[in-house]
């Protein structure tokens, strides 16, 4: 959960005197008028808005009084208007959020309530409650409001501390400390019961939160370090065992859980085994665990069992690869199952990954991390040195055997590729994925074991995980120059673009769009590309569906395609020209930049140049963007609008000309812009210019 702080700040300045009110008249009524509260919080939200309630009669009687402001006021009602937008935005960020997540945060977003509250009671302190024109009650209620929010404490729900601890004890407990007398077992019924307190409910209600947690997890990739999306990532695997008891088939279950289901879920939770077992305090641990500061090991690098580097990787017969000692460890304990897919193992061969070993090698010594012992060890300082110059031995011989290594282990993965069951094929091509995207020595090598066709041949799979896996594994390979040529040998345009127009999952559509304008890089695969019939529909419609990332990939690719020019007709037919102007307007999608690129491309096509001209709201867009884009933005801008006056030169020149911010943002750029800005500036002025010398136009 992100500090609303952070999102929105309103400083005194920013609002206009004339506005503040009716701007808190607004949003006083929006926050009080939520009605579906979060499933989490719900003391400390429903105080809020009944604090904010009150608050909502105090500005409609000064609005109503239509009397001036007080300047203090001012300054405390501006203060108040930020103080409940962040309310809102926390009050929503709940309310999308995880309520899972929310549960194990739960301190830390009281205290932000808490915070907020206080900081009413400071901008009440400067209200001149005297100088306002307002009745005797709502003085007194005002007042009322200022002290409770000085004398407010932190509050946090003690029902919401026993869901939490109820949690911590089913993830703790019941799979840890017991696992000797109870085989490991879960207390399904004991699970179902937390879930149902929170709100899980129905089978949506199930499916909509394991969807906020993937979200929170991506969120926290970047900021909440390792261990938080480790557990986070540990909840969904819960939530989603869950799902499965609670409704089988579709339907809910009768409360009877087997043996193996326990055991499945059991296993999800083992890998916090070496959080729980040197802590008394469950909820304590599991705290300090999620907030520890760690080295940064990469996620590709942790076993799955011990979220710790894996020293010696291995291969099970599933396609998984873990920490010799770790599997070994499960193994041994009478488990004949994988612990990450719960596939049952056919063999308990451990078959050493080289490849990534190497990678592991060669990342501790880069981080003097030692190879041979724990991290957590404190060496003394001539051990530690000697261990520093053992790495370098075994960085140099890495480095040598790299090539032989990953040869060997993408050798392994692609003949699990060519004869492997839907979930070897699944693990296999993710591993592949993976291996693809750590370097270009790797590209050249997963192509020369042959594994480009496989996954051309896979694109087609049903099974959503495999498709998006191998149409991100093309794009990752694609990146090095070669294996573009190879990709498109191997017939993969046609496969590519089925993924794109009606893949499984949005992610693999966008994905496949990533591997198209990777591969229109080359002006011979642009030629392809273009041919096909669907390649380029596809694409614009993915500029219309898409996420912005999405959007973005499409956008990329149809600048590519149109620098050929037959491809230019094509994409004005798709509709392409309609869809990009609308995205120029559409902050949200950030592609503003792409899309103005585009745009000036399709200049060079006749459609394309009616297309644009007869796109309504055009001009004062491209006119605040030579203001306000960026400098690629600008330049595209001015080619843009030079294109249109030179076609219809006296109809856009009225437009620019009676627009008192262009003559200024022309002459601006004509100055400072970039060295393309001031040539077509220059070339637009004069163009005008000669339009305002005509007597019938002249200013």
């Amino acid at each position: 959960m992100n500090d609303p702080r952070s999102k929105m700040m309103i400083s005194p300045g920013l609002l206009p005197n004339e506005s503040l009110l009716d701007s808190l008249v607004l949003i006083t009524n929006e926050v009080s008028s939520i009605e579906k509260f979060p499933l989490v919080q719900i003391k400390n939200v429903s105080s809020m808005i009944r604090r904010i309630k009150l608050l909502s009669s105090l500005f409609e009687e000064i609005q109503e009084s239509d009397t001036p402001l007080p300047p203090s006021s001012i300054l405390c009602f501006t203060e108040i208007f930020s103080v409940i937008t962040r309310v809102q935005i926390l009050i929503q960020e709940l309310r999308d959020g995880s309520s899972l997540w929310s549960l194990l945060q739960l301190e830390f977003i009281s205290n932000q309530f808490f915070v907020l509250v206080k900081e009413f009671g400071r901008a009440f302190d400067i209200l001149p409650l005297n100088l306002l024109n307002i009745t005797y009650d709502i003085k007194e209620q005002i007042e009322l409001v200022h002290k409770q929010a000085k004398r407010v404490e932190l509050f946090i729900d003690p029902r919401e501390v026993q869901r939490r601890e109820k949690l911590l004890e089913v993830m703790s407990k019941n799979c840890l400390k017991n696992n000797k007398n109870n085989k490991g077992f879960i207390d399904f019924l004991k699970v179902e019961e937390i879930m149902s307190s929170i709100g899980l409910i129905t089978l949506s209600d199930y499916v909509e939160e394991i969807s906020k947690l993937e979200v929170e997890a991506q969120n926290q990739a970047g900021t909440g370090g390792l261990i938080v999306v480790s557990n986070i990532n540990n909840l969904i695997l819960l939530v989603s065992y869950t799902k499965s008891m609670v409704f089988r088939n579709g339907e809910k279950s009768d409360g009877e859980y087997s043996d193996e289901s326990k055991s499945s879920l059991s296993m999800i939770l083992y890998n916090k085994s070496k959080i729980y077992d040197n802590d008394s305090s469950s909820s304590s641990s599991f705290s300090q665990s999620m907030m520890s500061s760690t080295i940064n090991i990469p996620d590709e690098f942790r076993c799955p069992i011990s979220l710790d580097l894996m020293r010696d990787p291995v291969i099970v017969s599933s396609g998984h690869t873990y920490d010799r000692i770790s599997i070994a460890e499960w193994i041994n304990s009478g488990h004949h199952t994988c612990p990450k897919s719960g596939q049952r193992l056919i063999h308990t061969a451990l078959i050493p990954n080289y490849a990534l070993k190497s990678l592991v090698h060669q990342w501790c010594y880069e981080n003097n991390v030692s190879v041979n012992e724990p991290k957590g060890n404190n060496n003394s300082g001539s051990s530690s040195k000697r261990h520093k110059n053992e790495n370098a031995i075994d960085h140099i011989s890495a480095n040598k055997a790299s090539k032989d290594a990953v040869k060997m282990t993408a050798e392994f993965l692609v003949g699990k590729l060519a004869t492997g069951s839907t979930d070897i094929q699944r693990q296999s091509a993710y591993e592949i994925r993976l291996l693809a995207k750590t370097g270009m020595a790797n590209r050249q090598i997963i192509a020369e074991v042959g594994a480009i066709p496989f996954l051309v041949t896979l694109l087609v799979s049903k099974d959503s995980r495999i498709q998006e896996h191998v149409v991100t594994a093309l794009f990752n390979l694609s990146i090095y120059d070669n294996n573009k040529i190879l990709i498109m040998a191997a017939g993969a345009v046609d496969n590519i673009v089925e993924v794109l127009e009606s893949g499984k999952t949005m992610e693999a559509r966008e994905n496949a769009a990533a591997a198209i304008y990777s591969l229109s890089m080359l002006d011979d695969c642009k030629v392809q590309i273009g041919t096909s019939s669907k390649a380029i529909p596809a694409l614009v419609l993915l500029l219309k569906e898409g996420t912005p990332i999405g959007k973005r990939d499409a956008a990329i690719a149809l600048f590519n395609l149109a620098v050929y020019n037959p491809n230019k007709l094509s994409i004005v037919k798709s509709g392409a020209v309609t869809l990009l102007v609308e995205l120029l307007m559409d902050d949200k999608a950030g592609i503003t930049d792409d899309s103005l690129a585009v745009l000036a491309v399709l200049l060079g096509c006749s459609q394309g140049l009616e297309e644009i001209k007869n796109c309504k709201g055009l001009v004062p867009i491209l006119i605040d963007l030579l203001r306000f884009g960026s400098v690629k933005g600008k330049e595209n801008s001015i080619t843009v609008l030079l294109g249109l006056c030179k076609e219809e030169g006296e109809l856009v020149a009225r437009k620019l000309l009676a627009n008192p911010r262009s003559i200024p943002s022309l002459q601006s750029l004509a100055a400072d812009g970039s060295l393309r800005a001031r040539r077509k500036a220059d070339a637009l002025l004069r163009l005008l210019n000669r339009c305002c010398s005509q007597p019938q136009h002249s200013l």
